[in-house]
């Protein structure tokens, strides 16, 4: 394996990266990695040696096309005009993909594949999730420039004069959840969810084929240099069992793993490339790896809180985090961390849709779960104690010996959300919020932070609430949770109408002109897609499914109790799944409504069905085990 060349650092010149691939015969394969607005990245399989001959019209944009109508930019890249120009991005790092299971017997090396990140561009515009962050970041970063510039002195930040800020720089980091199970075994969601209430799995030693997988990507992804900082088992999972073999089965188990944070593209590059490593090991060690944000109800979700910071460069070339207070035990945050946060939270409703645009994101933010249901912030009950508040949606990290730790927290992403594009919202918004804190001390944004709903403030909105150091699931009602910290959207339909709900907040992200309002439909259009399909062709019929196997029990002995459930669970099977002349059932309705384009009432529809499915399984839950 050391012989294995894993990286092409960022920026390298031309002559460097044909020495690379010339070095190492084994890379047979070039994949410009374009990421559309879902997230998807494309992989094709390029023979190095048209990229050897060919690399100026790679750099140029003009060796390599794809069909732009097949990946999802909805109404930019359409069945007539679907040509789209994929330039090869040199200013991040270029990772090669091994192929373990297919050697070059020649060589004796596995086969592997230059994955060179891109841009798409159609119509002579960047129109991809790269571009919007990359083009994002350097608009934030004149805009902040501009800043220090013309106000020198920051409260709490005294120590930086910003005369001398020469650079910002972006840092961000992600980390990866997964459910990792036996291929075709079916485990108890019963057991799997009393474990957890156990705390039986957090922590726990792997075993087995978990743990060489699990150890094998950690090696692995140190050797693209990702600097792995740990990999352990999460909440959820089962202990496995040793088959007549002697070798663990049946398993259902969660796992988690951090690495190093990076510049924020390179961040969400990275998130691509440790997906693909986690996934292929896994496999090679016989099991399944879901991503998910919520692959089994009732369990733990997967999530991956993504972390947000901000650094200054000066004169002298030091580097200074300016979320981090000079006097560290009498400040939170600088003015620009408060700036930030608040910016985040203040327009989070537009931010949202990017961060949650699937019914299976929606279906992990419950209530109970340690993922965040509200816009709410924690920074800790006093400046001198940092604590962790893991019931908020963005929380403040700190570490008293460190000021470069000082971060923002972001519990509600998961492992499909589109980091690009979460970053760029997140960047835009932050800056709206900094714009307006450098014209206040620390002790005056810390007031505006921590005012109650319906107290007036000079940028946060009056009716609302947006600081607690409680736990916001135990210690508020639904309707105090709701009333404090706004309503969470239901469906993805509810989700992305905040871009048309908050028009003023949608100018706040949009303002740098990378996020427009062209990409801004054609994320929509593919969300709404999407959500209407998979709600038609499998939630449906899933719980349709579940409607037929919810069937009467012949027993000789059959109570009142018997008797009163069968008739609610009969009554609610008709309500769901059966049509009459007269009257339509509830998943008839749903599926015309979408069918007609009619999205708010199947919205509701939606919502309904899932308060009667859930009421559905309870009750013929309760049925069966009265059963004798």
């Amino acid at each position: 394996m050391d012989e294995l060349l894993y990286v092409i650092p960022a920026n390298s010149a031309k002559e460097d990266v044909l020495k690379y691939v010339e070095e190492h015969p084994e890379i047979k394969f070039v994949s410009l990695m374009g990421i559309d607005l879902a997230g998807n990245d494309t992989d094709e399989k390029i023979p190095m040696r048209v990229f050897v001959k060919d690399i100026d019209d790679f750099y140029a944009g003009t060796a390599v096309q794809t069909d732009g109508s097949s990946v999802v930019l909805s109404g930019i890249a359409t069945l007539n005009n679907a040509k789209v120009d994929m330039p090869i991005d040199p200013t991040v790092n270029w990772f090669v993909d091994y192929n373990y299971e297919h050697y070059d017997e020649s060589i004796g090396r596995p086969v592997g594949t230059l994955r060179i990140p891109a841009f798409l561009i159609h119509n002579g515009l960047r129109v991809d999730s790269r571009a919007v962050l990359a083009d994002t970041l350097a608009f934030v970063k004149k805009e902040m420039l501009d800043m220090f510039h013309a106000h020198p002195s920051i409260s709490g930040l005294e120590s930086v004069n910003g005369e001398d800020v020469v650079d910002i720089q972006f840092t961000s980091a992600t980390e990866l959840e997964f459910w990792v199970k036996t291929p075709l075994d079916e485990a108890s969601i019963e057991e799997m969810s009393a474990s957890q209430v156990m705390q039986e799995q957090y922590w726990e030693r792997t075993h087995g084929a978990v743990r060489t997988a699990l150890e094998g990507c950690v090696l692995e992804l140190d050797r693209y240099g990702l600097k792995v900082e740990m990999g352990h088992k999460e909440v959820g999972g089962l202990k496995g069992q040793i088959d007549e073999t002697g070798k663990i089965a049946h398993v259902c188990e969660q796992i988690e793993i951090d690495w190093r944070f990076d510049n924020a593209l390179q961040a969400a590059d990275n998130e691509i490339i440790v997906r693909t490593v986690v996934k292929e090991i896994f496999r090679a060690n016989g099991l399944e790896v879901n991503f998910k944000a919520k692959p089994m109800i009732g369990l733990a979700g997967n999530g991956e809180h993504t972390h947000i910071g901000m650094a200054a460069v000066t004169k002298d070339g030091k580097l200074h985090n300016i979320f981090a207070p000079d006097k560290p035990r009498e400040d939170f945050m600088s003015a620009i961390g408060y700036g930030a946060i608040m910016g985040m939270l203040k327009n989070y409703e537009v931010i949202n849709p990017f961060v949650s645009a699937t019914n299976d994101s929606l279906n992990r933010l419950k209530p109970g779960f340690e993922a965040p249901v509200c816009i709410v912030t924690s920074l800790g009950h006093s400046p001198e104690v940092p604590s962790r508040n893991r019931t908020i949606l963005a929380g403040l990290i700190r570490d008293m010996q460190n000021p470069f730790a000082t971060r923002f927290e972001l519990r509600a992403p998961n492992p499909y959300t589109n980091t690009y594009l979460v970053l760029a919202a997140v960047y835009s918004a932050c800056l709206d919020g900094i714009r307006m804190a450098v014209e206040h001390t620390t002790v005056e944004l810390l007031k505006e932070l921590s005012k109650d709903a319906g107290e007036v403030g000079f940028y946060l909105e009056t009716e609302r609430a947006y600081r607690s150091e409680n736990d916001v699931f135990e210690d508020y009602t639904d309707e105090e949770r709701d009333r404090f910290f706004g309503a969470p959207p239901a469906t993805v339909w509810e989700n992305m109408q905040n871009f048309d709900n908050y028009p003023e907040k949608k100018a706040v992200i949009t303002s740098g002109g990378a996020l427009r309002q062209q990409i801004i439909d054609a994320f929509r259009a593919g969300a709404l897609t999407r959500w209407k399909t998979e709600l038609i062709s499998r939630i449906i019929p899933e719980n349709r499914d579940i409607v037929r196997q919810a069937r009467e029990i012949k027993s000789d002995f059959v109570t009142d109790q018997d008797a009163y459930n069968w008739n609610k669970i009969e009554n609610l099977r008709t309500h769901l799944a059966k049509d009459s002349i007269d009257e339509k059932s509830l998943f008839t309705l749903l599926i015309d409504a979408l069918n007609q384009g009619d999205y708010a009432a199947a919205s509701g529809l939606q919502v309904e069905m899932y308060d009667r499915m859930e009421e559905l399984k309870t009750l013929y839950d309760s049925y069966q085990k009265n059963m004798i």
